[in-house]
């Protein structure tokens, strides 16, 4: 979790600005020149330099700087991996309730199945002999979500700006997160969603959270929704979900899609789906 689960991203992120040392978040080689493949690798294997606590969560996650020789870039590492029967919340209480390091990994995972590419990359990786994930520290942040909020800011193209909020509720609803608040969205310079901290979702309930919410869709994504089936999820998300996950998750997608088919049944095609466009260049 990114400092606390009130102060969000964007605290963090200044404070960070501020206090590391003139090597974290830079390259030697721009990270945006990397590939996929180069930047699991950097990840997977790249030389940890420092790290430092990210704000005063409860999940000790750690904002660290790596190093391969050539690439200096930060990560966010997380630990977290608990498991409680029932949790009370001021929000909600909850049964069967975890918060995990793998569903960052899982969630990053299932987005590339689906054709996203504004969840971060994160893989699983052993630090100081603890299990964790490890995902890629966003480049040029604008602000959070909250900050956004704060000006009613939507960018140069508000058109776009829709079409990616429309996009995030619906991954949102697949993955059952109970924990996306104004802190976890994060936007870059050029006015790209990014969806981060997943430790809370992949929830087991087969029911939609809130439909209602569900108004247009992205087609391809829609498209991908079709498509999923438990094999295919597990082949991509490996180890970081477990099968009663899967399972609910693939009965969420069928959820999804029959949503969204009586609603093109009742509107038409045109107010329900749209297309929205991959940036240029856009890296995992």
């Amino acid at each position: 979790m990114i400092a606390t689960r009130s102060t969000g991203f964007l605290g963090l992120l200044l404070f960070v600005l501020l206090n590391v040392s003139p090597l974290a978040g830079q390259s030697v080689r721009p990270a945006a020149t990397l590939s996929p493949e180069q930047m699991e690798r950097f990840l997977l294997t790249a030389k940890l330099v420092s790290s430092r606590a990210a704000g005063d969560g409860i999940t000790n996650s750690q904002l660290a700087t790596f190093t391969d020789g050539t690439v200096t870039h930060d990560v966010h590492i997380q630990t977290i991996d608990e498991f409680k029967m029932v949790v009370n919340t001021p929000r909600m209480s909850e049964v069967n309730f975890r918060d995990t390091y793998r569903y960052n990994i899982a969630a990053y995972r299932l987005a590339m199945l689906l054709g996203m590419d504004n969840v971060p990359m994160s893989v699983e990786r052993n630090i100081n002999r603890r299990q964790a994930s490890v995902t890629w520290w966003i480049d040029d942040v604008l602000m959070s979500e909250r900050e956004r909020v704060k000006t009613n800011d939507e960018g140069p193209d508000a058109s776009r700006y829709a079409m990616q909020v429309h996009l995030r509720r619906v991954f949102d609803e697949l993955i059952q997160n109970r924990d996306r608040n104004l802190g976890n969205i994060v936007w870059t310079k050029d006015w790209k969603m990014w969806l981060i901290d997943h430790t809370r979702a992949f929830r087991l309930s087969e029911d939609l959270v809130n439909p209602a919410l569900l108004q247009r869709c992205d087609q391809s994504l829609c498209a991908a929704l079709k498509t999923l089936t438990a094999d295919r999820v597990k082949t991509a998300v490996g180890r970081s979900l477990m099968s009663n996950e899967i399972e609910a998750l693939v009965a969420r997608a069928e959820a999804i899609v029959k949503h969204f088919d009586g609603l093109v049944a009742e509107r038409g095609e045109g107010r329900v789906m749209y297309t929205l466009m991959r940036q240029p260049g856009a890296k995992p």
